[in-house]
């Protein structure tokens, strides 16, 4: 994955140290042999949290533009969504996206706070 990435997206790595991986808890991501090789690994692993609508990633700032973004658009090919969906990551500030993901152990925070 880091060779595909630092091929395909050159830019990327100079502006990250190292990658940062946040995968859901789907069976075979959590896997033994996933879980080895990913130790064996220089990356980062943010655990995916039990699905709730107060803290999950996929509906926190990323998502939830690319879903507004999304709104009106038809694509007649996988070619033309991979075209836009490309587009779209490089056209967002990884300042902010950063500054998105060190948000989310803060929100997480707030709903255990919460007895959430």
């Amino acid at each position: 994955l880091k060779r595909a990435i630092e091929e395909k997206r050159p830019e990327w790595v100079n502006r990250h140290s190292k990658l940062i991986l946040q995968h859901d808890n789907a069976k075979p991501h959590t896997a033994e042999v996933v879980k080895r090789y990913l130790d064996g690994q220089d990356w980062e692993v943010l655990l995916h949290p039990p699905y709730s609508l107060d803290i999950a990633p996929s509906d926190y700032y990323l998502f939830r533009t690319m879903q507004s973004d999304l709104m009106g658009e038809r694509f007649n090919s996988y070619e033309s969504i991979q075209i836009w969906l490309d587009n779209w990551i490089s056209s967002k500030d990884p300042q902010k996206t950063r500054q998105g993901i060190h948000k989310l152990p803060e929100r997480w925070a707030k709903v255990v706070a919460a007895d959430g």
